[in-house]
């Protein structure tokens, strides 16, 4: 008996080594309540809830703790478990272009098209990306993590995953979610930005509707955007040449199919994996560094400076147009790629101060603009720095 009672004792304390309550450190806990404030404002405050419930969950995930030396190959950071495969699509860069084939298969460039100006504002808000790459340059970060970091400003998921895959991979999951989480506070960050660089009498200008655009017009875009924007940019191609190759299914209109399950069922299940890894890979001793706070920091600096530089270049594009074609500076802020919610807070603030001035077709305009912007962005990095 007395032999039985010290197996089973032996066993329970070799099972007790395994749990996570005895591998479990101070920092777990911390990204563990970082993951559930992620799914609380995704579902209370439905902030970006596709993105943030996939990467609130994949926190959880990535932060249970166990014994590191007992070789469970269930970390997303042991080679051969299955979290690593899936991880895999997102430190090979593979999801991202697969969420620009269907955010081109989703997106119409009509309004941009029928006032190609507007392309000038989702060019302006990339200065949030270039100043802080100048920042982080400036307080210590090497030039291909500064480059990395910096495509926060384009408030653009995949392409910080894209462009941190390749110039910064120790770095990834910081800047990825950092990425994710302004996408999210887009309603909460961008509207005092905006009230600040206008005045009343900016709010109120009334756009000319946009014009009709030809069933041509859409089919040539993404080819000639592709063309144009692929050989400035060579090294864009991964992202640029599938958003065109998406929106061309789109507006082709005999390739419907192909563009219903790249907008519906594919972007959806790559959504859920490239969420739920880039979650996973916040683990905490990964994660929990001075580095994912300046990271944060920086985002959170080259956010903001990409919504004023928007709003700004408006007001001074204003300067040059006669009246009645002038731009309201409130759709400055749409040059941030975080389509349509940033178009969508335009509309909202715009309404605000005119009840009848509706300006979310026009937001649209340097809202795609800026998911075209942060990808050329990318790719002017990549090229330099890789």
């Amino acid at each position: 008996m007395g032999e039985f009672l010290s197996f089973l004792g032996e066993n329970l304390v070799v099972f007790w080594d395994f749990t996570g309550f005895a591998n479990a450190t101070y920092q777990h806990f911390i990204m563990i309540l970082v993951g559930i404030l992620f799914i609380y404002l995704a579902v209370a405050k439905e902030f970006e809830p596709m993105l943030l419930i996939p990467i609130g969950f994949g926190i959880l995930v990535g932060n249970i703790p166990f014994n590191l030396e007992a070789g469970l190959q269930v970390g997303i950071y042991e080679e051969g478990s299955v979290l690593n495969i899936l991880y895999q699509g997102v430190t090979s860069g593979w999801y991202p272009p697969l969420i620009f084939l269907g955010i081109g298969a989703m997106t119409d460039f009509s309004a941009l098209i029928s006032n190609p100006k507007l392309m000038l504002i989702g060019a302006a808000a990339q200065f949030g990306i270039f100043g802080a790459y100048i920042i982080a340059l400036f307080i210590g970060f090497e030039p291909h993590q500064a480059g990395a970091i910096g495509i926060i400003g384009g408030a653009d998921g995949p392409t910080a995953i894209f462009l941190s895959s390749k110039l910064a991979p120790n770095l990834m999951g910081a800047i990825a979610v950092s990425a994710y989480s302004y996408m999210a506070l887009v309603p909460v960050i961008q509207p005092p930005i905006m009230r600040w660089f206008t005045s009343n009498k900016d709010r109120v200008i009334r756009m000319k509707p946009p014009r009709v655009v030809s069933h041509t017009e859409k089919v040539m875009f993404p080819i000639i955007g592709m063309l144009l924007t692929c050989f400035l940019v060579p090294s864009g191609l991964p992202l640029l040449g599938m958003l065109f190759f998406g929106n061309l299914l789109k507006e082709s209109g005999v390739t419907r199919r192909l563009a219903n399950t790249a907008s519906g069922p594919l972007i959806d299940t790559i959504t859920i994996l490239l969420g739920l890894t880039v979650g996973a890979s916040t683990q905490a001793s990964q994660f929990l560094t001075l580095n994912s706070i300046k990271i944060f920091g920086l985002g959170a600096i080259s956010f903001i400076i990409a919504t004023a530089s928007g709003v700004l270049f408006v007001k001074f594009f204003n300067i040059f147009l006669k009246k009645g074609n002038k731009i309201n500076p409130l759709i400055g802020n749409a040059g941030v790629s975080a389509v349509p919610d940033s178009a969508r807070i335009s509309q909202i603030i715009g309404l605000e101060y005119d009840p009848t001035n509706y300006l979310l077709m026009h937001a649209m305009g340097p809202n795609v603009a800026g998911v075209i912007g942060s990808a050329v962005a990318a790719g002017i990095l990549l090229g330099f720095l890789i």
